[in-house]
């Protein structure tokens, strides 16, 4: 049976300061993209603003800058999935079985405060759909709350990228907050590989999160193996 899969990407273009530029990372939205669409899923991309996504530059390098953003990249047609994204309230929940929440820092800005993404993804998670993320992907669910009042990720295993990776990044001083730091806040239980940058999933239910780019696909699968009720 093919399931309804929906992207969530950044529109965010730089740092809180302006010469560091940054947006999508494009190979966690490409590596799943590949996955979800081998497995047969329809799938659709949304932003906060709606709008044109930019990307991040970094992930437009060696060694991200791998087979599949190349063939992304090359393709008219999924370029222009880009340029023009739908906004949350163009979005029906009933319409998806999962959304897959993208990374790259400009997420940091726009995913957490954003309402519209907040209630799709408290209608999809209490229909009973799968709710997963990717890298720092997973700033999306800091704010949601289900029907109840409490957050979807109170007492719940998650990944997502570490602090740790964030100082090896050489970022920690530009970005506006700690998340995993936020997630603990949260209730959640944050879990991460023993070394940085290596793929680790975390899987809790219908909730299904990677700490790092290298760890798209395999979150991707998860997903799907979810979908096909494994």
């Amino acid at each position: 049976m093919n399931r309804h899969i929906l992207h969530v990407v950044t529109n965010t273009a730089h740092f809180g300061n302006s010469a560091h530029p940054t947006g999508l990372w494009l190979s966690e939205l490409t590596h799943a993209w590949d996955v979800f669409a081998a497995s047969g899923h329809e799938q659709r991309i949304v932003s906060p603003k709606g709008g044109r996504v930019p990307l991040d530059p970094r992930a437009l390098k060696w060694p991200m800058r791998d087979a599949s953003t190349k063939a992304w990249l090359a393709d008219p047609a999924k370029m222009a999935l880009l340029s023009s994204t739908p906004t949350p309230a163009d979005i029906n929940p009933g319409d998806y079985d999962a959304i897959y929440f993208t990374g790259g820092h400009g997420v940091m800005w726009d995913f957490p405060g954003n309402e519209g993404l907040q209630a799709i993804t408290r209608a999809l998670w209490e229909k009973g759909g799968v709710v997963s993320a990717v890298c720092h992907g997973y700033c999306g669910l800091l704010n949601t709350r289900l029907a109840d009042g409490s957050f979807l990720v109170r007492g719940r295993k998650i990944t997502g990228f570490s602090w740790t990776e964030e100082r090896l990044a050489g970022v920690a001083r530009e970005i506006p907050y700690n998340v995993e730091a936020q997630m603990k806040a949260r209730g959640a239980f944050y879990k991460k590989a023993l070394l940085p940058f290596m793929s680790h999933v975390v899987t809790d239910g219908r909730l299904v999160t990677g700490q790092n780019p290298f760890s798209a696909r395999a979150t991707a699968r998860k997903v799907v193996a979810l979908l096909n009720g494994a």
